[in-house]
């Protein structure tokens, strides 16, 4: 019952923002040249769903943000791992070169990729990856770090081996710090891949957002930006709900004594 309380209040307050912001632009509040009315612009996104390939450009933003976002999975978490002081001798090597290229801008990398590998979608879905790799090593980190130290020592009491007090006990226990971890990353795949798509790109929302500021569409933009914003939070949900399913699994196999 709380959580279905919430979640009304949550989007009460939604609905509430469309709202004032309707009214407000109706109102003469808001400048109707800049900031122009909620309906106009719902109007104006499914004119660009009907003519202007809007599905086109959501297929290709998601493409390039699930393929940098792949990538940083499969870089970031066995880094974590090996940051974390599970393998300490890599530990002591890596963490060094890590924190210099952790505080690396971004955009200036860009720039940097596009020198060597030019515009097209290899420089877009590396600076992804690059900007989404960091959450998870370092929650990943976290989540090992602050393993419970008397479970694996039970562990190890019972005559678990290196391998299975890894799979039994380490990645159930760093899993919640691992989804947290992607989550963001998530996030930041799609906001990274904007201003990649805008900075070198002939597709996308990015160059959708970039083209119609250049025009002075301000309702394509806002449409587009509204897009982004609702991608987002189903992508955030997505992510939620398999978080969920995957640590209810586990919750189940301990119960079953699997870990």
């Amino acid at each position: 019952m709380a959580l279905r309380l919430k979640s009304f209040y949550k989007y009460l307050m939604i609905v509430l923002f469309f709202g004032l912001w309707e009214l407000a632009c109706r109102m003469g509040i808001l400048n109707n040249l800049f900031i122009p009315p909620f309906s106009e612009i719902v109007v104006a996104t499914w004119n660009l769903a009907v003519s202007d390939n809007l599905m086109e450009h959501i297929l290709i933003s998601l493409q390039r943000a699930v393929l940098g976002f792949m990538a940083a999975i499969i870089i970031g978490i066995p880094l974590g791992f090996l940051l974390g002081g599970w393998f300490k001798y890599l530990q002591l090597a890596l963490t060094p070169i890590v924190e210099i290229f952790s505080q690396t801008n971004p955009f200036i990398l860009f720039h940097i990729l596009i020198l060597f590998l030019g515009i097209g979608e290899l420089p877009k879905i590396a600076i992804i990856g690059w900007a989404c790799i960091w959450p998870i090593v370092f929650n990943t980190v976290q989540g090992i770090q602050h393993v419970n130290p008397v479970v694996l020592k039970a562990g190890r009491g019972f005559g678990l081996g290196r391998f299975k007090l890894f799979y039994k006990i380490v990645l159930p226990s760093v899993s919640p710090s691992i989804f947290t971890g992607l989550r963001l990353s998530a996030g930041y795949s799609l906001f990274m891949l904007i201003a990649a798509e805008m900075m070198g790109g002939s597709s996308g929302l990015g160059w959708l957002i970039k083209s119609s500021e250049e025009n002075y569409e301000i309702q394509k933009i806002f449409s587009a930006a509204l897009v982004i914003a609702f991608l987002g939070m189903i992508i955030d949900l997505l992510m939620y709900a398999v978080e969920r399913k995957f640590m209810n699994r586990v919750e189940e196999d301990i119960l079953n004594n699997e870990y």
